[in-house]
């Protein structure tokens, strides 16, 4: 049984820095990516970013670059997003998820990967 459990959310100040974990484990993902999406209040789950597990390859949209980071550890199974200079926006329900091989155009879009985490709450306050 697949499993993602994220942590480390919490609330913090603005420009303050958060970094979120997601621990996988139920499977082999070494053919997976994983990616990191928030949800806002009545909002649309949106992406954050990606990492494959096997070589490490990131992806981000213009409007995320710069302040969060994503990385992995094999060894441990683990996915991480590093959130710096936070802003009140940035508040929102982050969620791990995993997925397998998807076009550039698809990789952004919550139809691409199979598993979910249940999410964790990142809380900005300005």
């Amino acid at each position: 049984q697949v499993q993602l459990v994220e942590s480390g959310g919490g609330l913090v100040q603005a420009g303050g820095s958060l970094r979120l974990s997601c621990a996988a484990s139920g499977r082999t993902f070494t053919n997976y990516a994983m990616a990191w999406f928030r949800q806002a209040p009545g909002k649309e789950r949106e992406f954050v970013a990606r990492i494959t597990w096997s070589d490490g390859i990131t992806y981000y949209p213009n409007s995320m670059k710069g302040r969060f980071t994503i990385s992995r550890d094999n060894a441990k199974n683990t996915v991480y997003l590093q959130a710096n200079s936070l802003k009140a926006e940035d508040t929102a329900v982050y969620y791990c998820a995993a997925g397998g091989r998807a076009t550039l155009q698809s990789l952004t879009s919550t139809g691409a990967y199979n598993y979910w985490g249940q999410g964790t709450q990142v809380t900005v306050s300005s």
